[in-house]
């Protein structure tokens, strides 16, 4: 399925073959085969991924365990060079097709979805209430339907709705995170809203630089992007053929994800690229996206540029919008600034592949910063439906 800017193979968990359905060593080395990895060549020929981490996903759907929800949703962020699945975080694209992916193969209870109809249009919306287990937080998809002319219910799947990053329109789907930050804790793991960030080895032109650190969707790190001696309009080809400047932002990080917590040593935090993101923010301003189409200064609030799995993203990822949203919504943090440090409730910002509206709600509870919503708009639909064949050696 294709689910906002990414695309991944979705697996019933019953469907899986037995000792795959738990995890473990078997589980990882099916997947890992299913995608094409590990591949030095970075194409994934020999599997269904597409050599991008774009493309390097699985998800996996299991019933929900308790009432309060439709679904169980499990991720994964499949190495493309390494073999090794990072469970450690969620895809914010792939999300969006969770809901219509629950519902078609079953999951979603049929009454309900039934009476999401509504008979005088024969169509609807289906509120899917999602359990994401590597995170541990309730996701609800606001998936469209409708009535065929057999009278079942279907997902909407075609729409006008379009989504930079994706070449055709299709329906809208509604996405809401509650709650994305655990209540126990501070929405910024080091308690501040800025940091002065010890980048000293890096190759920067200062030893230290403000750093906003964030735990909203996945943990981030946010710079200014004149301090990685970027604009902030960057696209793939100015970053990800060079390999010194992959290199300064790895280490980079790799300090970050020391800094936040995540990780004991940079060593440690080398061994999950798909936590922290690194990304960096400007000011509004206008440039040219990758499909070249104009983006205008006074159509965004800010411009927003990330890196996923050691590549600049062609878009931007789901959770790295999650921070965003969060960040930008709470005064004093370096993307509110970037903004124009108002008081937000919503902000557009301009990525490489062209811009995105997202929402949000923060406040402080007992002295920490805490998320409660949100919001962002995305789009999904089937790509196939079939069987993948694995050599039965590789798990």
């Amino acid at each position: 399925m294709r689910g906002g800017t990414s695309k991944g193979t979705f697996f019933k968990l019953s469907d899986l073959p037995e000792r795959c359905q738990v995890a473990g060593k078997a589980r990882d080395n099916f997947l890992l085969r299913v995608i094409g990895s590990p591949d030095p060549y970075g194409k994934q020929i020999d599997g269904l991924g597409n050599g991008s981490s774009s493309t390097s996903k699985t998800v996996i759907l299991s019933p929900a365990d308790d009432d309060s929800h439709d679904v169980n949703y499990l991720f994964g962020q499949v190495n493309i060079a390494k073999p090794m699945i990072d469970w450690a975080g969620n895809c914010g694209n792939l999300t969006a097709a969770v809901g219509a992916c629950a519902i078609n193969m079953g999951l979603v209870d049929a009454d309900k979805v039934a009476n999401s109809i509504n008979n005088s249009t024969d169509n609807g919306i289906c509120e899917v209430r999602i359990w994401q287990e590597n995170i541990g937080k309730t996701i609800i998809a606001h998936v469209p339907v409708y009535l065929d002319a057999q009278g079942k219910v279907q997902v909407q799947e075609t729409g006008d709705f379009e989504l930079d990053g994706v070449t055709f329109p299709a329906a809208e789907v509604k996405i809401e995170f509650i709650d994305p930050v655990d209540s126990s804790s501070d929405m910024f793991p080091t308690n501040n809203l800025i940091d002065d960030f010890d980048v000293s080895g890096c190759g920067l032109a200062a030893d230290s630089v403000k750093a906003t650190f964030i735990s909203a969707g996945i943990p981030t790190i946010f710079m200014k992007a004149e301090d990685l001696g970027f604009t902030g309009t960057e696209l793939q080809g100015d970053i990800n053929s060079d390999s010194e400047l992959l290199a300064k932002l790895e280490n980079i990080r790799a300090k970050g994800g020391v800094a936040m917590g995540l990780f004991k040593n940079e060593s440690e935090a080398q061994t999950s690229q798909h936590i922290p993101k690194i990304a960096w923010v400007a000011p509004a301003q206008s440039y040219d996206a990758s499909s070249g189409k104009a983006v205008n200064a006074n159509d965004i609030d800010l411009v927003v540029r990330a890196m996923s799995m050691g590549q600049l993203h062609h878009a931007m990822m789901g959770t790295a919008a999650v921070a965003i949203a969060a960040a930008a919504t709470t005064q004093g943090t370096l993307v509110n600034e970037a903004a124009g440090a108002g008081k937000l409730t919503e902000v557009r910002f301009g990525h490489p592949s062209g811009t995105l509206l997202v929402g949000g709600k923060t406040e402080q509870v007992d002295g920490r910063w805490q998320a409660k919503k949100v919001s962002m708009s995305r789009s999904a639909r089937r790509i196939m439906v079939g069987e993948v064949f694995v050599p039965e050696d590789a798990f």
